[in-house]
This record gives C-alpha cells, structure tokens and sequence, in this order.
C-alpha cells in the first residue's frame, strides 16, 4: 500500500519545477540565445548582395571565435542591398579596413557572418559601416553551373583549326 504524504508531492512538485527548468535551459542554448542583456556591445553595419541562409541573431566570429550577433537585417529601397547590423561585443575593437563575408558551418550548417580584421591604426566606431563585404555563395547555384556548363547556355563558338604541315590531303 503506497503512503501518500506531503514529502512526496513536495518531491514530484519539486522534480518536476527541476525539469522545467532545465528544459528553458536547453532551449537557449539551443538558439544560442544568451541569458541577460549578454553585456555590452556596439552596432556596425555591412551591405551584402546575397545573404544566403543568414539570420537574426546568428554569430558574428573571428577565426571561429563569436564576438557579437546578427541585430538586423533590413534592405536597402535605394540600392537593393541587403543592409545587416551586427552587435560586436564591446572588448573587441576592429579595424577600420576589417572585411566581411557571409560562411556556412560545414556543408549544411548554419551561416554566419565572419570579419578579417586588417591592420589599419584607426578602429571602426558604432554605427560605422565594413566597407569591404563578401555575399553568401549559392552552392545550389555553384553546382548546376558546373553541371551544366556555364550559367546561360551561351557557349563560345568552335574554333577553326589548320591542318598541321605534317598531315597528308587526299
């Protein structure tokens, strides 16, 4: 006969406040969200042509290293850029002449936006904009290039070639 007393609701009430818990837990680390305001950080932006995959709030790295996250993504009416802010973290300073590219993690991952700092002296300020930036590359599009040949069917013609002196006419 089981006995069913306060210290037994109280630990299946407790066990289940631990799961439910842990479950929040796991589903931050799983959108790699972080707790709190995450510290301090300063906006920059980058104008890319095609951004592939890219999402909010996907990592910003340096040598695979996460130093900030995508803030936004907004397009540009005037020139048809795609225009990404991206929130660096405060203890990392970059080059005024710093480079953007937009990468996937392995052949399905996720994209991310990757920074080649440069050496120049000055440092970029919040709100600055990376002046040299890579689009995303389409492997999609890559293969069924290579696939077929070309992107538009618009091949060179063939060449005329002369016999060599070596060779006998009928």
């Amino acid at each position: 006969m089981a006995i069913r007393g306060p210290r037994l609701e109280f630990a299946v009430g407790a066990f289940l406040l631990l799961a439910l818990a842990s479950l929040l837990v796991l589903a931050f680390a799983s959108t790699n969200r972080q707790f709190g305001g995450g510290g301090d950080s300063y906006p920059l932006t980058a104008r890319f042509s095609t951004l592939g995959q890219l999402r909010l709030q996907a990592p910003v790295r340096i040598g695979g290293v996460a130093v900030g996250r995508v803030a936004k993504i907004d397009l540009d009416p005037k020139r048809f850029d795609a225009v990404v802010t991206l929130d660096i973290d405060q203890r990392y300073p970059l080059p005024a002449d710093t480079s953007a590219g937009i990468f996937t993690s392995g052949l399905l991952g996720e994209s991310y936006v990757g920074l080649q700092p440069g050496g120049d002296p000055e440092n970029l300020k919040p709100g600055e904009e990376i002046a040299y930036t890579q689009p995303a590359v389409d492997l999609i599009q890559m293969v069924g290039k290579y696939m077929f040949g070309g992107a538009g069917g618009t091949s060179a013609p063939a060449s005329k070639t002369e016999p060599s002196p070596t060779e006998t006419k009928p």
